[in-house]
């Protein structure tokens, strides 16, 4: 995943030795079967929560954490009518926790969905997650 290294004007990333050190994590964990972490978090599953949607990952290892302290950042919600809305993201243990006071019942949510998303969700080691949709 290199969503978080790309430049909106150019359409190879600038800051190649990162996508190469990535590459390389992924290289020495699939072909060569170190121990290593080679990704950021993936989506995993979805539970509701009230008017919250609560979400969990795969490869967070050592924790997720919002880069650079911020707070987190490319999250959209739904409802059941199927509008989206900016939404507010919370690390809150091994769980990203999903709102907007404009969705009593949360149905989906988007990570990263757009063109150049703005995102920030990476775990402890300094990757980032990955984008994605909770709804088909």
């Amino acid at each position: 995943v290199t969503i978080d290294i790309g430049d909106a004007r150019r359409i190879h990333p600038p800051n190649k030795q990162e996508v190469g050190r990535r590459l390389s994590l992924l290289a020495r964990a699939i072909a060569y079967g170190e121990s290593v972490v080679a990704s950021g978090p993936v989506y995993q599953s979805m539970r509701v929560d009230g008017d919250k949607a609560r979400l969990r990952f795969s490869h967070v290892d050592g924790g997720l954490v919002a880069r650079d302290g911020a707070s987190l950042t490319g999250f959209a919600i739904s409802g059941p009518v199927g509008v989206w809305h900016s939404a507010r993201a919370e690390i809150v243990g091994d769980e990203v926790v999903v709102s907007d006071e404009q969705v009593a019942k949360p149905k989906a949510v988007r990570y990263g969905w757009a063109n150049h998303p703005e995102c920030n969700l990476f775990n402890r080691e300094g990757l980032p997650a990955a984008p994605f949709r909770t709804d088909p």
